[in-house]
């Protein structure tokens, strides 16, 4: 496997256009426009009675907060080299910030319902249906009576061309698009004008803006879900370190998921969702940890989540919120406790592996500093691979990890790590041993070196925290 070592990344989301028209001349190149939801209602998420169940709209509802579209092969077939995801959420009787994401079900060729279960403990589960989450978002704060009264989301998904043209994945499987929202009513029907005694908590709107022409049929695309997250309520497989089933050993947050590959890859990445949750006193909701990667135990990422501010996403939460109070934050109080902003995209982060032998490998995620004050809360891990067989997968947008040669150039001597910055100022540094764990910090500006010569001789890592945003992780032995 051929691949470099990684480092944090906290730049937003790329800012994508307004969404096109259908056939749309766009800078010169034509789009299509492929709108799947059209503002469909979700209800009260805890309520076991699915409301409009009965509607003949095409749209699977496996509960109030999981509906399901099953693609026909003229939406497969449009879609081109590049693809801009969208989705719209529009405020009802849910005025709290909640998780929703968009997946993809493959499901078994010619079934007219399946089931939507990716809990290896429920005796719902089918495993003959694999499902993969291609975009996760968090809602803001909204009061259904103060504009603006929707928020939009945007991602940048160039590697759906090869999917939805693989033909060998689409003689396998049905493609079933599905949107899951999770929302309750309940303070809602208290705190808001209009919504007492109502069920139905968010709109959500999902469309696909891709080039024209379509592209072409491929069979070298390979496509491997790996893990797909539970949702927050029946979490006990999302990673924490608190329950046997989410964590590889009690007490620390670390857990190993394995994929095989049947043929040789040329050029392979794997998409990894995360985001932490825990809204509790302490909980890690409000505490940003440092996210280690490895691939086969190689550093491949280190990553700490959260935004350089939530301030441009203050708008669209028109509900008093504990979050965004009367006054602006500055950058180093939101740094200081926010994982995410109510109203923004969770980061898709694409880890390009080069060159990927056939065989089974192992993706191992550690988040060593995680509480999970009182046995509360948990990060809901969605992960897949993609590969092709001959030629080169798209670049993708979003969070694609630059290398770590790019920011810094790093030497070792006698158990002294020296390093120089050339674009930022360094703050500070950690030293943690190769799980993660910390053993040491130095904050000073202007910081160039550390003397690790104390330390037993084994392999550490060096995560040098710079001015401009970025950690860059170094993994050396003394």
């Amino acid at each position: 496997m051929t691949r470099k070592l990684l480092f944090l990344c906290n730049l937003a989301a790329m800012a994508l256009a307004p969404m096109a028209a259908a056939a749309e001349d766009t800078d010169m190149q034509t789009t299509t426009t492929l709108r799947i939801y059209d503002e469909v209602v979700f209800y009260d998420g805890y309520n076991d009675y699915v409301f409009d169940a009965g509607l003949d709209d095409g749209i699977l509802r496996h509960r109030n907060s999981l509906y399901a579209i099953k693609l026909t092969d003229e939406q497969m077939d449009a879609f081109g080299d590049h693809t801009d995801m969208n989705i719209t959420i529009g405020a009802l009787c849910d005025n709290y910030d909640r998780i929703g994401n968009i997946n993809i079900a493959f499901v078994p060729k010619g079934r007219e319902s399946y089931v939507a279960e990716s809990d290896p403990l429920s005796d719902n589960s089918d495993p003959t249906v694999q499902r993969v989450e291609i975009g996760r978002f968090i809602t803001p704060f909204m009061n259904m009576n103060k504009d603006p009264k929707s928020v939009p989301y945007s991602y940048t998904l160039d590697n759906l061309g090869l999917l939805m043209h693989d033909t060998n994945m689409r003689a396998r499987y049905d493609y079933w698009l599905e949107f899951e929202l999770f929302g309750i009513p309940y303070a809602a029907n208290e705190q808001i004008a209009g919504c007492a005694n109502r069920n139905d908590v968010f709109t959500g709107t999902l469309e696909f803006v891709t080039t024209t022409p379509a592209a072409e049929a491929n069979t070298t695309d390979v496509f491997i879900p790996i893990k797909m997250k539970l949702p927050e309520y029946n979490g006990h497989y999302n990673l924490n370190n608190y329950r046997e089933t989410a964590t590889d050993e009690l007490g620390k947050t670390i857990k190993s998921y394995y994929f095989t590959i049947d043929q040789d890859i040329a050029d392979g990445m794997l998409c990894l969702i995360t985001s932490n949750h825990g809204a509790n006193s302490g909980g890690e909701e409000y505490n940003r940890r440092d996210h280690y990667v490895y691939i086969d135990d190689e550093l491949v990422l280190t990553y700490k989540p959260g935004r350089t501010s939530c301030e441009p996403f203050r708008k669209y939460n028109t509900q008093t919120n504990g979050i965004y109070g009367y006054f602006k934050r500055d950058d180093e109080a939101w740094q200081s406790f926010s994982n995410w902003c109510p109203g923004d995209v969770i980061d898709n982060r694409f880890i390009r592996m080069g060159a990927v032998s056939q065989g089974t490998h192992k993706v191992t995620i550690s988040v060593p500093d995680a509480v999970f004050n009182g046995g509360q809360g948990d990060i809901p891990v969605s992960l897949y691979f993609q590969g092709v067989t001959e030629g080169a997968l798209p670049e993708m947008s979003g969070i694609n990890e630059p290398t770590m040669d790019a920011a810094i150039d790093f030497a070792v001597s006698n158990g002294i790590v020296t390093f120089a910055t050339t674009d930022a100022t360094a703050l500070g540094i950690e030293l943690r041993d190769v799980t993660g764990r910390l053993l040491d910090a130095q904050w000073a500006t202007g910081i160039s070196s550390y003397d690790a010569s104390a330390q037993p001789k084994g392999v550490y890592l060096l995560n040098v925290i710079l001015d401009n945003g970025y950690t860059v992780t170094h993994k050396f032995a003394n």
